[in-house]
C-alpha cells in the first residue's frame, strides 16, 4: 500500500529555513504544515509568519498553512489571508499541549468545547471557499473527549483530520494509546492521519501493522531528531548512508548559516542552535556528553569549536 509522510508543525522548528534544508539534503518528507499562526486578538499578520509562508520562501516544497484560534473571525481573517498568498487549504490546530496555549482554550484546550468548535467550522464552509483539515489530539484531560467532537466534524467535508495519539495534558510524556486511536478509526466517516511517536523505521511498520487502513503517516520530533528518517522509511532501509555524518554536518551548517543571518546576537543565534541540539543530540553515540558540550559553548567561537569536535569524534 502507498503511503504519505508528513512533516508535523512544531512551532520554534520547522519553519521554512528548515524546511528548505530537510529537503534539499534528505529529501522524503511529502507535505509540511506550516507552524500556526497565532492572533491574539489583534488582526494582524507578523512578519514572521509571512516570511514564512511567501510562495517564494518554500518553492519546490507543498506546504499546508496552519492556524491556531477558538474564534471565528480570527479563523476567518487568517483563512482570507492564506487564500491571497495561493493556499487553498488551512489546517486547524486543537492539538497543541502547553499550558499557555490551552488555559486560553485554544489547541488540545478547545477539544472539550464542542459548541465552539461547530460555530467555528459552520462559519468558515458557510463564508469561505477555503478547504479545513484539522489537527487534534484525543483529548486535553480524557480520550473520551475526542469521541463526542468526531461526530460534529462528520457534519463537514473536512479534508482529514491528523491525531496525534495522545491527550495535551501527558505533553509529550508517557506512551501513545492506540486503542484510543483505533477508537477514532471507528467512530468518524473522515479520512485520518496518524502523529505519534514515529522515531524509526521499525516504529512505522509497527504502525502500518497496527492501523493497516491509514496511509497518511506524520513525523514530528523524529523528523528534527532523524532527518535521514523519512527517506529511510521510504527506501524500506534501515541503514544509513555511508556518509551520513558528512550529511548531518552539513544541515547543522545550512541551519547555523541561515539563523546567524536572521537572528539578531549570539544569545538568540545560541539558544536557537541549543533547542535544535536537544534532538539533534539522540542521532550521536553519547547524546547526553553532545548535549553538554553545546551547552557549554558561552560564544559561537566555543560553539563552533564544539560542534566541530562533535562531528569529529563521532566519524
Amino acid at each position: 500500500m502507498s503511503f504519505t509522510l508528513l512533516s508535523s508543525p512544531l512551532q520554534g522548528f520547522t519553519d521554512f529555513r528548515f524546511r528548505n534544508a530537510q529537503n534539499q539534503l534528505f529529501g522524503g518528507i511529502d507535505t509540511f504544515y506550516s507552524p500556526y499562526i497565532r492572533l491574539n486578538g489583534k488582526l494582524e499578520i507578523k512578519a514572521s509568519y509571512h516570511r514564512d509562508l511567501l510562495p517564494e520562501n518554500n518553492l519546490g516544497l507543498e506546504v499546508i498553512p496552519q492556524v491556531i484560534t477558538n474564534d471565528a473571525e480570527e479563523f476567518l481573517f487568517v483563512a482570507k489571508y492564506v487564500r491571497g498568498l495561493g493556499y487553498k487549504e488551512l489546517n486547524w490546530n486543537l492539538g497543541c499541549p502547553y499550558p499557555m496555549v490551552t488555559k486560553s482554550g485554544m489547541g488540545s484546550g478547545l477539544i472539550k468545547n464542542t459548541e465552539q468548535i461547530n460555530h467555528i467550522l459552520e462559519r468558515a464552509h458557510s463564508e469561505t471557499d477555503i478547504i479545513v483539515s484539522m489537527k487534534m489530539r484525543l483529548g486535553y484531560d480524557t480520550t473520551e473527549e475526542i469521541l463526542d467532537v468526531l461526530p460534529i466534524l462528520d457534519n463537514y467535508p473536512l479534508k482529514n483530520i491528523t491525531i496525534h495519539a495522545r491527550i495535551g495534558k501527558q505533553l509529550y510524556k508517557g506512551g501513545v494509546n492506540l486503542d484510543a486511536f483505533q477508537l477514532c478509526i471507528d467512530n468518524t466517516k473522515h479520512k485520518l492521519y496518524y502523529n505519534g511517536d514515529i522515531t524509526s523505521v521499525k516504529k512505522f511498520h509497527e504502525m502500518q501493522e497496527r492501523f493497516p487502513t491509514i496511509d497518511h503517516w506524520m513525523i514530528g520530533r523524529g523528523l528534527i531528531s532523524d532527518p535521514f528518517l523519512p527517506n529511510m522509511i521510504r527506501n524500506k532501509t534501515s541503514e544509513y548512508p555511508k556518509n551520513k555524518m558528512e550529511l548531518f554536518s552539513a544541515f547543522h551548517d545550512t541551519l547555523y548559516a541561515i539563523y546567524s543571518e536572521s537572528l539578531s546576537g549570539q544569545t538568540h543565534i545560541l539558544l536557537k542552535m541549543y533547542h535544535l541540539w536537544e534532538y539533534f543530540s539522540t542521532t550521536f553515540s553519547n547524546p547526553h556528553k553532545v548535549l553538554k558540550q553545546i551547552k557549554k559553548a558561552q560564544s559561537l567561537r566555543n560553539y563552533e569549536a564544539a560542534v566541530a569536535s562533535i562531528f569529529k569524534n563521532e566519524k
